[in-house]
């Protein structure tokens, strides 16, 4: 006879074969029973996107860990259906303006998050401080909310980005600062970089900078996306189809 913990293990790894197929993702959130599973619409941004630029950090060595992060088996960059299709949209807009959105990351891994708080606590490791936390004694970087055991990017409607040029003459009409094709629209920062200067409204950054973190956001508002005001690059699809639920399914190619 079945047990019923037996019966729910089955329809979990029945789920999850059947998730594997048409670029549907079955994803259990991590740490959660078997029977709180549920099946996420994920898909691929390139497929719905394919202007948008991508500069998958995590899955490099180009991150504040030095290291790909776990869960990152791929650099690709993958969203719920309903973020991809209104990223779309977006790129859609700016293709008319010389421009084109480039994202650094997308859904993250729980396995992701982890390995960041393990990197956090492991105060002998300090490398990159001079790039990315230069101000922040590492031991604060939880207390600052710079690094959380959970991430809105396990949910997959979340996303960093960047603005980048296309077309300099035609940009110059909306984005202000050195302007030439190929080259990220100035935003005062670098991504990821831990400091109250990378706040969207830090009122020390100059005009043009201001300038352009207040014109991106206005983009990302008008399609339904939701600014962090402590990261100018993070934002999160109003209305996110998971909000309760933080994925754990590795990042990998299509």
């Amino acid at each position: 006879m079945t047990r019923p913990s037996q019966a729910a293990g089955l329809i979990v790894a029945l789920l999850l074969i059947a998730g594997c197929t048409n670029g549907i993702k079955t994803i259990a959130p991590s740490g959660a029973k078997p029977a709180t599973a549920v099946t996420a619409d994920l898909v691929p941004l390139a497929t719905r996107a394919p202007g948008v630029r991508q500069d998958m950090r995590y899955a490099t060595r180009h991150n504040f860990l030095g290291r790909p992060v776990a869960g990152y088996e791929a650099g690709e960059c993958w969203l719920s259906r309903a973020a991809a299709e209104s990223l779309a949209a977006v790129q859609s807009e700016l293709a008319g303006q010389g421009l084109a959105l480039k994202v650094y990351d997308c859904y993250r891994p729980q396995k992701a998050v982890d390995d960041f708080v393990r990197w956090g606590r492991d105060l002998a490791d300090q490398k990159n401080k001079d790039m990315y936390y230069p101000r922040v004694p590492k031991s604060e970087l939880f207390k600052r909310g710079y690094i959380a055991e959970k991430s809105g990017h396990s949910r997959a409607s979340t996303v960093d980005m960047t603005l980048l040029v296309v077309d300099a003459k035609r940009a110059s009409k909306w984005v202000r600062g050195p302007l030439a094709d190929g080259i990220e629209v100035d935003m005062g920062t670098p991504f990821d970089l831990f400091d109250e200067q990378s706040h969207t409204d830090n009122a020390q950054q100059s005009p043009d900078v201001q300038h352009n973190r207040r014109w991106l956001r206005s983009l990302m508002q008008r399609n339904g996306w939701k600014n962090l005001p402590e990261e100018w690059w993070h934002y999160t699809l109003v209305g996110e189809p998971y909000p309760e639920q933080y994925f754990d399914m590795p990042v990998r190619s299509n």
